[in-house]
């Protein structure tokens, strides 16, 4: 079986990890690294529950394999919080109900990041169309959009016409 020594920087943190050339990111994050916030759920990219940032860009990791991140930037959703103080993301998906079992909530988090890296204003359908490659059992949607577009609102700068962490 071949192996890879790669290095992969996850949540500001090097790792040096050797790794099978079948091992996914997804398995590589939580099994040899412990980050367990991305899950495994379909393993087809098709619910998007394991979406992480590579290189600033939102990933299904479990069709990407961990060899071909060698170098690069990972974020999971362990690193949005700073300590106990949530992310506006992760408080806009408490305060609007916008997740129920929470195994999607990883994922939608992380596409929701970033697509509000790309468009910090996007509209709801803008929004819908950033998470359609993420599936939910549970909500129905309608709160996760409000979530999103409820932390897009929060994390606007104030220099946006007055609208910033205010709102219309």
């Amino acid at each position: 079986m071949t192996t890879h020594d790669i290095t992969l920087t996850v949540n500001g943190t090097a790792h040096d990890l050797t790794v099978e050339s079948r091992t996914l990111l997804v398995h590589a994050l939580r099994d040899d690294l412990g980050y367990t916030g991305t899950n495994v759920g379909c393993e087809t990219s098709m619910c998007g529950a394991c979406t992480v940032l590579v290189d600033d860009e939102a990933v299904k990791s479990c069709t990407l394999l961990a060899a071909a991140c060698d170098g690069g930037e990972v974020r999971t959703v362990e690193d949005l919080a700073d300590g106990s103080e949530l992310h506006p993301l992760q408080e806009a998906f408490s305060q609007e109900h916008g997740l129920q079992c929470g195994y999607c909530t990883p994922g939608m988090l992380m596409t929701s990041v970033d697509l509000l890296a790309d468009d910090p204003d996007p509209s709801r359908e803008e929004i819908r169309e950033a998470l359609e490659g993420n599936l939910c059992r549970c909500t129905g949607y309608q709160n996760i959009v409000n979530a999103v577009e409820s932390a897009a609102r929060t994390m606007r700068p104030a220099t946006d016409g007055g609208r910033g962490g205010g709102g219309d």
